[in-house]
C-alpha cells in the first residue's frame, strides 16, 4: 500500500495511516520513535483525530544501536552491510521541491523510494527479529505455546535459566534464533536454593 498528500489529499492519507495505526499490535520502523510517530502524532492532532489505539514501537534503529556496533546506523548502510540491497538513490533535497511543486516524475520517484524503503525494513527486521527485546508476545494470540518474537513452534529446549529463586527452562527458537523461558518455575527442593 502506497499513499501520499498528491495521490489522496492530506486528510485522506492521514485517514489511512491513522486506520492502519489504530489496527496494529505493533509498529515497526526506523527512527519512527523520534521521528515519523511525533510528526504523525502532531497531524493527527491538526486535523482534530483522536490518538491511534496503542501498539508496540519497534524501532529498528534503536535495536541497531543497543545490539550492535555498525559504522553508520542509518537504515541504507545497515541493509547493504547485512547483504539486503541498498535504498533508492535519488537526487537528495531537489526531489522534495519537486513534488512540492506537484511534478509527477518526482512522485514517482519519491513512489518508488518508500516502497523500497519499507522492503528494506522488513528484511532488516527479519535479520534482528531474535535481537529485539520489545516484541509482542505471539503466546498471547497462540493456543500452543511458540516463540514469542516470531511465532515458530520449533522450540528447543536449551538448559535453564536462573533467577535469585527459580529455576525456568530455557528455549531457543529453530525460527528466529531468539531465546525465551517458561513461565512457570521448575521444582526445585528447598535446600537447592541458596539465599543471598
Amino acid at each position: 500500500m502506497f499513499d501520499s498528500v498528491q495521490k489522496s489529499g492530506k486528510k485522506k492519507m492521514l485517514q489511512s495511516v491513522h486506520k492502519l495505526l489504530d489496527e496494529a499490535d505493533a509498529v515497526v520502523h526506523y527512527n519512527g520513535s523520534r521521528f515519523d510517530i511525533p510528526i504523525l502524532q502532531k497531524e493527527f492532532l491538526l486535523e482534530g483525530m483522536p490518538p491511534p489505539a496503542p501498539a508496540k514501537q519497534i524501532d529498528l534503529l534503536q535495536v541497531a544501536r543497543r545490539q550492535f556496533r555498525f559504522v553508520s546506523n542509518k537504515l541504507d548502510y545497515v541493509s547493504q552491510a547485512l547483504g539486503l540491497g541498498s535504498k533508492t538513490e535519488h537526487e537528495g533535497h531537489t526531489l522534495w521541491v519537486k513534488c512540492m511543486n506537484n511534478d509527477r516524475k518526482a512522485w514517482k520517484t519519491m513512489e518508488e523510494y518508500n516502497k523500497n524503503d519499507v522492503v528494506l525494513l522488513e528484511k532488516v527486521y527479519d535479520k534482528f527479529k531474535a535481537w529485539i527485546k520489545s516484541h509482542p508476545n505471539h503466546n498471547a494470540y497462540n493456543a500452543n505455546t511458540v516463540c514469542p518474537n516470531c511465532g515458530s513452534r520449533k522450540l528447543n529446549k536449551r538448559g535453564t535459566q536462573v533467577s535469585l529463586s527459580r529455576v525456568y527452562q530455557r528455549f531457543q527458537c529453530q525460527g528466529c534464533g531468539s531465546w525465551s523461558r517458561s513461565v512457570k518455575s521448575e521444582k526445585v527442593t528447598k535446600e537447592s536454593v541458596i539465599s543471598i
